[in-house]
């Protein structure tokens, strides 16, 4: 083993002892962020998509291609979802409540990103349904499904 996947190792076992990884901790400062400046006073729906379009903007190539893609289908099939960050990633709200979100692959070095439904979609489907799915290319037919879930996840 090198002396890089040995300090990796040692890295990977600090954070699992501390209970969070250090991209967790940094979604976690992120997300105190947020609410920080939710509660400023004067803030305005369009402060909250330009944040929307900053983080995508942000990401690296693949993921910015993703996540504008997805950005724009979700405004699209539900105007009356209002873009948000959450825990640092593009997000979608109705009513407060975040309905769905796109966590970009680099976000906790994953190797696809997700595009996840809060439990105030409504997706529900018998016992058991999905609440993510992994995105790794877009398509006709994956936009098409994304539309899909999204018209569901508003009903």
């Amino acid at each position: 083993m090198t002396d890089t996947n040995r300090s990796k190792e040692r890295s990977a076992s600090v954070a699992a002892a501390d209970g969070f990884t250090e991209e967790e901790r940094a979604a976690i400062k992120e997300r105190a962020r947020e609410l920080k400046a939710a509660g400023r006073s004067g803030r305005k729906k369009a402060d909250d998509e330009q944040a929307v379009l900053d983080k995508i903007a942000e990401m690296p190539d693949a993921d910015r291609a993703l996540a504008e893609r997805v950005h724009a289908v979700i405004t699209a099939t539900a105007p009356d979802l209002a873009p948000k960050t959450w825990y640092g990633m593009p997000a979608y709200a109705k009513d407060g409540k975040v309905v769905c979100f796109l966590q970009a692959s680099a976000k906790f070095s994953t190797r696809y990103s997700t595009l996840g439904f809060n439990d105030s979609a409504r997706l529900d489907d018998g016992a058991m349904w999905p609440t993510a799915f992994a995105l790794v290319e877009w398509t006709p037919s994956v936009e098409a499904r994304v539309v899909e879930l999204v018209t569901a996840a508003v009903g």
